[in-house]
């Protein structure tokens, strides 16, 4: 019996030995992986991801999607990593955050959401999950609970990148979700994108057929839940104007207490009326953020066929035939109530 237990404890030893070891951290921290670990870690996990995967060969499109996400790496709380972007090659509608800042954008993903503001959401969402170190989190965790495993059998190296990438497979829980949207909501505003960004790109998600769902939902809160949580983010700061849908259900509305818009009844570029709302409330909201508003500086741009809607260089709206057909009114006539609404609208009014 006493031999059984001296056994006991000199595996459990070994095994923290061997973490010290591959850690490279003192023993008083043996129960944390280092950022030198966590880099090598999410390196090793990322080179599986292409492998599996492959990455998009399209040379704007990753330079687009780095772009991003440097952003918003640059309003972070954790800049101290070498962090990179990729498109991985497939249809799935999802994204993935490994240790050290290794992000992964499927090429689904970014089908499904074409703009940067959208894409600005996952990808700081993604961010989150890094700057929190939810992943390396959960390694050790499991480390803790194979650590008999880890002293007695083969590559130490080995089996620490399968339990990275069982971690990173296996989920985050609801709060780590939570905290993660949180934080890809308030990056990607930050940085510049539209504040409903984050709200769009779960919109987006959750009405997808369920069939078709990705594992974006298969371990993240009830979609109804996440997205009615950053309504209260966005609410708690006050973000202004607002778009909503019309009492008909399908058109959208922008807006700011008893103000609004032109109702959006029409799509446009495959967006629908209440994305579209979406985007316009964006736009107002980053002119209501500049320290010099001027009324005057509205602008519109003619191509032919539509007509753009500007403030100064930050476009609000591009007014379509199709729009002007559901208000009864020329494309410039419809654009100029556009713009006499835009200078009744009051930015500091909240």
């Amino acid at each position: 019996m006493v031999h059984r237990m001296i056994l006991r404890v000199g595996v459990v030893f070994a095994a923290i030995v061997c973490i010290v070891t591959l850690y490279g951290v003192p023993c008083a921290q043996a129960a944390m992986i280092s950022t030198k670990s966590e880099i090598s870690i999410g390196r090793d996990v990322g080179k599986q991801l292409e492998k599996k995967y492959g990455v998009v060969d399209d040379p704007a499109l990753q330079e687009r999607v780095t772009k991003i996400g440097m952003s918003m790496v640059a309003v972070s709380d954790r800049k101290d990593l070498p962090y990179s972007f990729k498109v991985l090659n497939s249809k799935d509608v999802n994204a993935m955050a490994a240790p050290g800042g290794f992000i992964y954008i499927f090429k689904g993903l970014v089908d499904l959401m074409p703009s940067d503001d959208e894409l600005a959401g996952v990808i700081g969402h993604e961010i989150g999950h890094v700057v929190k170190r939810h992943s390396v989190k959960q390694i050790e965790k499991n480390l803790l609970l194979n650590i008999g495993f880890i002293a007695v059998f083969g590559d130490k190296a080995a089996i620490l990148q399968n339990l990275a990438m069982n971690a990173i497979m296996a989920g985050y829980s609801r709060s780590d979700e939570r905290e993660a949207d949180y934080l890809g909501y308030v990056q990607s505003s930050k940085a510049g994108y539209n504040p409903y960004s984050m709200k769009m790109g779960l919109m987006k998600l959750a009405s997808l057929e369920k069939g078709s769902q990705s594992d974006l939902f298969s371990d993240h809160p009830e979609s109804k839940e996440r997205i009615a949580l950053v309504q209260n983010f966005l609410d708690k700061d006050k973000i202004h104007p607002k778009a909503q849908l019309a009492p008909d259900g399908t058109s959208g509305l922008v807006v700011d207490g008893a103000w609004q818009l032109p109702t959006i009844r029409a799509e446009y570029g495959g967006y629908k009326p209440l994305y579209r709302a979406y985007f316009v409330a964006g736009s107002l909201y980053r002119i209501s953020q500049l320290a010099n508003y001027n009324p005057d500086k509205y602008i519109l741009d003619y191509d032919g066929e539509n007509v753009i809607l500007f403030y100064d260089d930050i476009q609000i709206l591009t007014i379509t035939p199709e729009d002007a057909m559901f208000h009864g009114m020329s494309v410039m006539d419809l654009a100029g109530s556009h713009v006499d609404k835009l200078k009744e609208w009051n930015p500091k009014a909240l």
